[in-house]
């Protein structure tokens, strides 16, 4: 039996989300093959929509970014995490290597840590990055908070370098580091239920347009719901968390698809959902993140969105936002999502001795 390993990023649910798609198509379209998941990832999210049984891994593969809450970082304790993570990376890699050498690992997927890559070369595997960004792009925007950070980002690309490609995902960054490029599509969560149906389970109202404050693992701090201003005929969905959800039998991107605008901070996981699901967004800014204005220049591509300020946010004026996504004419493209299955079938054909032809889909 072959052996993938996923390293995740556990930053934040949307390099989790989007692998979890992609491990559960390989294990539907080529079963047989063993997961190992390498990653501090929220574990709760991993154990309850994985399909498949996996070995998990829970220290971590990288270092991401350090969040305040959804809306605010620190760069400055993001690079000092960083360098003392990266400081004497040669031997965590050698440490790395072992793990995947006791567990007979074949192939190494990334989204995005560098010790996957790294680990992976060292043993003689082939590996890949599975992203829309690569951390040496993202701390090129703090290189001026750390005194080492340069050294941070020369280490970081030299892991990814020994990459055997990158599978790029759409809305990305820069891709530098990598001699072989793929362009694959989105990989997103779709929901299977009609949205009355999840209404219904969840207790939500039949007649009212809902709205879903989304800000994943970090929440947002001074977000006072009570204050928030709507348009007439419409409610905020209260009370409800991701454990809840699943609690119920339910998946989040089942709530996605049952309210009517989701209002959030523009980030791969909750993005590709609104798109698949086609649901209109609100978004605010986050802060200096690299990803952030990629996101904003190409999300008007794909679905209907409106901006909101900080500002307005926190104070709960979120009328005008919420007509603007909702009376949106729709987006000019529909974009594939269909990149899980795209991308189980490309992990499966580089797998020694594996079947390159997907089992059938069930009817």
């Amino acid at each position: 039996m072959a052996t993938v390993a996923f390293y995740i990023s556990g930053h934040g649910f949307g390099h989790a989300s989007r692998q979890v798609e992609i491990i559960n198509a390989l294990g539907r379209r080529h079963p047989g093959v063993a997961i190992f998941v390498r990653s501090s990832a929220t574990r709760w999210l991993l154990e309850r929509t994985l399909k498949v049984p996996f070995e998990l891994d829970t220290r971590p593969a990288d270092t991401g970014v350090i969040q305040l809450d959804s809306l605010q970082l620190d760069a400055r304790a993001t690079m000092a995490t960083a360098a003392r993570f990266y400081t004497g990376f040669d031997t965590r890699v050698a440490e790395e290597s072992r793990l995947l050498q006791n567990r007979d690992v074949r192939f190494v997927v990334s989204d995005a840590p560098p010790l996957g890559c790294a680990a992976a070369h060292h043993v003689g595997v082939p590996s890949v990055v599975v992203s829309n960004f690569t951390w040496d792009w993202i701390y090129e925007a703090y290189a001026g908070e750390h005194p080492h950070a340069n050294e941070v980002i020369e280490t970081i690309q030299s892991a990814y370098a020994r990459a055997t490609a990158a599978w790029r995902l759409p809305m990305h960054g820069d891709f530098i580091p990598f001699e072989k490029v793929v362009d694959v599509p989105f990989v997103a969560r779709h929901s299977r239920r009609a949205p009355e149906q999840t209404r219904a389970h969840l207790g939500l109202s039949p007649d009212k347009r809902l709205v879903l404050s989304s800000f994943g693992r970090y929440g947002v701090n001074s977000l006072d719901l009570d204050a928030v201003q709507l348009p007439a005929g419409w409610e905020i969905v209260r009370g409800l968390d991701q454990t809840e959800i699943y609690d119920a039998g339910l998946s989040y991107e089942d709530l996605v698809r049952a309210v009517d605008v989701v209002v959030t901070k523009p980030g791969y996981g909750i993005v590709s959902e609104c798109i698949a699901n086609d649901t209109p967004l609100v978004y605010t800014s986050r802060g200096v993140f690299p990803e952030y204005d990629v996101f904003v220049r190409e999300m008007p591509r794909y679905l209907r969105c409106a901006y909101i300020s900080n500002e307005d946010l926190l104070a709960g004026r979120w009328r005008d936002a919420i007509e603007t996504a909702a009376n949106a004419p729709a987006p000019p493209e529909r974009p594939r999502t269909d990149g899980a299955d795209v991308l189980a079938d490309m992990i499966a054909a580089c797998l020694p001795g594996a079947s390159s032809s997907p089992r059938p889909a069930s009817p």
